[in-house]
């Protein structure tokens, strides 16, 4: 068989072959990939959802946005209305997102109707290995800065450093008022629903 000449005509051809097989491996692995990569994205939300609003017998009654202007930036935050398997109204899991030292910092926090928080965990973030990571655990109840029942609406989460009462992560600064201003968004934005039978609004008028 005779050896293809290294002309530029033939390299061109070999690279546009080669892309070509790549591309279609790749648009096979994911279209393989797609399905359960999404299932386990949605059982992971609902498991946090539960986590967050400490209720394993609940069910997303509906999902609602609500975007607000902070500091100039319009954020989205998507809240997850709960209900009991009787269609008790609990109060909602939302998503919130904050600016930390390394990068955003997203989290899932539960309200009750009231606007207590019932609990939370961290979706994701980028803050330094060792330090950013303890948000996790630091702000839980047995934290050292614990905010399980705080009501934002009562009296915003501040930093001890900025005259709060919530002690900071230890040399972390940055990443707790990052973590706290995205809980007191996330109430801001909880609280902004529209006043309906479903909304915590409306539980709290009924009290």
């Amino acid at each position: 068989m005779k050896k293809l000449e290294s002309t530029i005509t033939n390299m061109v051809l070999s690279l546009v072959c080669v892309a070509l097989i790549t591309g279609s491996i790749l648009a096979y692995v994911n279209k393989v990939t797609e399905a359960p990569i999404k299932a386990q994205a949605e059982k992971a939300l609902a498991d946090g959802i539960k986590t967050v609003m400490q209720c394993n017998d609940l069910k997303v009654q509906k999902t609602d946005t609500v975007k607000q202007d902070v500091n100039g930036k319009e954020l989205t935050y998507v809240i997850y209305n709960t209900e009991d398997n009787k269609g008790k109204y609990l109060g909602a899991a939302v998503e919130s997102v904050s600016s930390g030292f390394g990068g955003d910092i997203k989290i899932l926090v539960g309200f009750n109707e009231k606007g207590d928080i019932l609990g939370y965990t961290l979706l994701s973030h980028a803050e330094t290995p060792g330090l950013g990571a303890k948000a996790d655990k630091w702000f839980q109840a047995d934290g050292r800065g614990n905010i399980i029942n705080r009501n934002p609406g009562e009296k915003e989460l501040v930093v001890n450093k900025d005259g709060g009462d919530i002690e900071s992560i230890t040399a972390s600064t940055i990443t707790t008022r990052a973590f706290l201003n995205a809980v007191n968004q996330a109430y801001k934005a909880y609280m902004a629903l529209p006043l309906d039978a479903n909304t915590s609004a409306t539980a709290q008028s009924e009290n």
